[in-house]
């Protein structure tokens, strides 16, 4: 039950998509804070996937014989070991970016990350220890990134444009991965050698470190150049003064009681078990079962992230058109837009289990693959943003929550694959795996569509703007519309 307070926020963010305008100008302040942290989300991927295939050149003496190559049997120790640091900071990163604002702490991390990124060839003469430590360092810095991002896009991305801004930032990550498997590959093969692919990402990353800590802002209120049609439009959109959201406790037992919070755990952490099985053991099941080595085609390997990172931009127009025209309800658009994230990857994945062997069906494995994570992008104007819908005081901390939990089942996703498929070239034994990772989609996402919700929650304790701070808001040309 809400009370009168809470359903005039209600009524106040339903009302701000249909009665504010944005400004005249096509690139704002706004646009510029969420370039900035797409492009963080991608340099961060970038340094999180490229020792995947740096690792090899690392390793193997064939590739480039004039650098220094390691015997290590430990590969995949090493590439989990950023997964070690990367869960522990999540909760508290949200809630340092929610008293104390995400700028310098992102600023500070990116730093740290991209000095640890820059020392892995010193650090690898030392033993494949030396290089976990990096990744360890790595992960945890880069914990830091999902909450305060959260953070930031409750205080940047206004309601009407919010599937699309959000979708525009959480595609940095695929489009990173995108770029940085090629590119690490072509920099290993050529006379410059696996150390400079190292070496580039802790520049680029000192680079994004320094324009963010020129250019990036926690919120309107605190931008010094942002014009006053820009910020109205943003906080009035928003229906809440943003200013104050720093000084707000954390109303944990009614988060942790909360079942759309829970509903998006549960979506998070399916999405999270199936999308890492797909992308890490796709390969070795075409491989060995399929006698394809996609990994072998560089295009092909790039080619479902590229898809993701396309299918990202329709989806998010799709979702933010329904919901602004009224054609559903905030709630419902994300509903939709989760559904179609999930729900194809799991059909993807079962049609996978029940393909017949012992005829050539490589050309469709792989279309499925494509279709699978293309359509996954749906996501990322679901379940991902839907922290901001609940609640845009406490969004960080609830992605922390949500996002240090799910990434458990991204280690256990591929973990059971290591004990289920004893025999690599066993069709029957994948099929399990698909199978039990199309029902964990399935489950995640119904269990989101029945609990989720698009309405901020009781216990977010924003303040609304009332009547005379809309009025006093919006400009001379707007009121006509109120």
């Amino acid at each position: 039950m809400t009370t009168p307070k809470e359903e005039k926020v209600q009524d106040r963010r339903r009302s701000s998509v249909r009665n504010i305008s944005p400004p005249d100008s096509w690139f704002g302040v706004r646009h510029l804070q969420i370039l900035l942290l797409a492009l963080l989300l991608c340099i961060g991927y970038g340094m999180r996937v490229n020792l995947s295939v740096g690792i090899v050149a690392m390793t193997d003496p064939t590739i480039n014989p004039g650098f220094k190559t390691y015997d290590w049997h430990d590969d995949s120790i090493i590439l989990s070991s950023f997964f070690w640091g990367y869960i522990l900071p999540q909760v508290v990163a949200g809630q340092v970016s929610k008293n104390y604002g995400a700028r310098w702490f992102l600023v500070g991390t990116m730093t740290v990350c991209s000095l640890f990124t820059a020392l892995i060839p010193a650090m690898a003469d030392l033993g494949s220890w030396g290089v976990m430590i990096c990744r360890i360092i790595q992960g945890f810095t880069q914990g830091f990134f999902y909450p305060c991002v959260h953070t930031m896009l409750t205080k940047w991305a206004p309601l009407p444009e919010r599937s699309r801004l959000g979708a525009f930032v959480f595609a940095g990550g695929p489009l990173g991965s995108v770029i940085a498997m090629p590119v690490t590959g072509w920099i290993s093969g050529s006379s410059y050698g696996w150390p400079f692919t190292f070496y580039v990402y802790g520049l680029v990353g000192f680079i994004w470190a320094i324009v963010f800590a020129i250019f990036g802002s926690n919120s309107p209120c605190e931008h010094g150049t942002i014009t006053i049609e820009e910020k109205l439009y943003i906080e009035t959109s928003l229906g809440v003064r943003t200013e104050h959201s720093e000084k707000m406790s954390t109303p944990w037992r009614a988060i942790f009681t909360s079942l759309p919070v829970w509903a998006i755990l549960a979506t998070h952490c399916a999405q999270n078990w199936g999308f890492w099985t797909l992308i890490t053991e796709m390969p070795t099941y075409m491989k060995n079962v399929m006698n394809f080595d996609i990994k072998a085609n560089g295009l092909l390997s790039a080619c479902p992230y590229f898809t993701m990172w396309v299918m990202s931009f329709v989806f998010s127009g799709f979702t933010d058109f329904i919901i602004n025209k009224e054609c559903v309800s905030i709630g419902a658009g994300r509903k939709i837009a989760n559904s179609i994230g999930l729900y194809v990857p799991a059909a993807a994945l079962i049609l996978l289990g029940t393909l017949g062997h012992g005829i050539d069906t490589t050309g469709m494995v792989i279309s499925l693959l494509i279709i699978a994570v293309g359509s996954n992008a749906a996501h990322m104007c679901g379940y991902q943003v839907n922290h901001l819908d609940l609640s845009p005081t406490h969004a960080g901390t609830l992605m922390g929550i949500t996002n240090g939990l799910a990434n458990i089942f991204s280690i256990l996703g591929p973990l059971l694959v290591h004990y289920v498929v004893i025999d690599k070239h066993d069709p029957e034994q994948w099929k399990i795996v698909f199978l039990i990772a199309g029902g964990i989609y399935i489950f995640g996402n119904t269990f989101y569509v029945l609990f989720g919700s698009g309405d901020i929650q009781p216990w977010d304790t924003c303040e609304a703007y009332d009547d005379d701070d809309i009025e006093k808001n919006v400009k001379p040309a707007e009121k006509t519309k109120l």
